[in-house]
């Protein structure tokens, strides 16, 4: 569901298609409200469920809601547009429910619609994220959380990250030549779960102009370069690292004028490699969680608060990450 408070129940509301292969994780008086806001002659019916299975036998018209363990008693009191230490709660407990039901086989796959990250701390959560969320929980008990990563893609790009949500400081500092290899491994893995076995990968450097032969910083040739070649003799064909400024145009994929050159590029921190894709659009942009046991896909948008309850929230992106997990979870069946 998202954050209560945000446009989340909104655009699941006014996406919502056959409700027989979908469930929503989140509290049903969330959702119809959410509903409330929808043209009367486009509304779902709001129907708690007792049991997954019973998705199954309800209308098209009907939007089945999981009530997960964990949500507060007041939290259609969080006013909408607000950051709210409820709502914070209330996506991480959907968040673990979600990932337990995926866990023993209830469920495919995920979609998640926008937390906050504010209220998600306020709530008590030491994640920055979604992505650090469900990597935390997806690993099994006793075992160090499995290495994860970020992709953002559309119709015309995909960008994985190497870092996430940190300082850029930080950042820097995160590029190492462990987490660049590891990224390739990841990215060249999952590729195959969208069809490509052999997916062509553009690492981008670090620095302007990838360092200008280390005129412009040596990371590029003491550990990007490195890394890319380690990939290189596992079997992955990546290429790089390449001038930051210009490895994005050149794997755009916009036939027939203009055919990329990659299939996806590795960025080195979050706005290198999120700018081009949100720069596309954000109504197509999904966002993927890769190396989690299952499928997690969501919006490439926030909550929006300046939307929220305005009955003008887009559901597109939502439908765009929809899609992708289906895509996804045939890709892992195959």
């Amino acid at each position: 569901m998202g954050d209560a408070c945000g446009i989340g129940p909104e655009i699941i509301a006014r996406w919502w298609p056959d409700g027989r292969q979908w469930v929503v994780v989140g509290c049903p008086r969330v959702m119809a409200r959410a509903v409330s806001w929808m043209p009367p002659d486009r509304r779902p019916t709001v129907r708690v469920l007792s049991a997954l299975r019973d998705v199954q036998a309800l209308a098209e018209s009907e939007l089945g809601v999981w009530v997960p363990p964990g949500l507060p008693d007041d939290l259609l009191d969080a006013p909408v547009g607000r950051v709210d230490e409820r709502a914070g709660r209330a996506a991480a407990a959907c968040i673990r429910e979600a990932v337990r039901l995926a866990q023993v086989g209830e469920v495919a796959g995920m979609v998640t619609a926008p937390l906050h990250k504010e209220a998600l701390a306020m709530a008590g959560e030491p994640y920055p994220g979604h992505t650090e969320l469900l990597q935390a929980e997806g690993s099994p008990a006793g075992h160090p959380p499995a290495p994860v990563r970020m992709m953002l893609a559309n119709d015309q790009l995909k960008t994985v990250l190497v870092t996430i949500h940190v300082s850029l400081r930080q950042a820097i500092e995160q590029v190492t030549f462990d987490s660049v290899l590891e990224t390739l491994r990841i990215t060249h893995r999952s590729a195959a779960l969208w069809g490509q076995a052999r997916p062509r990968i553009a690492v981008a450097g670090l620095n302007p102009h990838a360092g200008e032969g280390g005129l412009f910083g040596d990371e590029e040739l003491r550990i990007i370069g490195p890394a890319i070649e380690a990939a290189r003799r596992e079997g992955i064909e990546a290429i790089g690292p390449l001038a930051p400024d210009t490895v994005f145009m050149r794997a755009r994929h916009a036939p027939p004028e203009h055919p990329g050159e990659f299939d996806v590029v590795v960025a080195m921190y979050h706005d290198q490699g999120l700018i081009p894709v949100k720069y596309l659009g954000l109504d197509q942009g999904v966002n993927v969680t890769l190396g989690l046991p299952f499928v997690r896909t969501s919006p490439d948008h926030g909550t929006a608060f300046d939307l929220a309850g305005s009955g003008r929230a887009d559901p597109s992106s939502l439908a765009a990450a929809a899609s992708m997990a289906r895509a996804l979870v045939a890709g892992r069946k195959a």
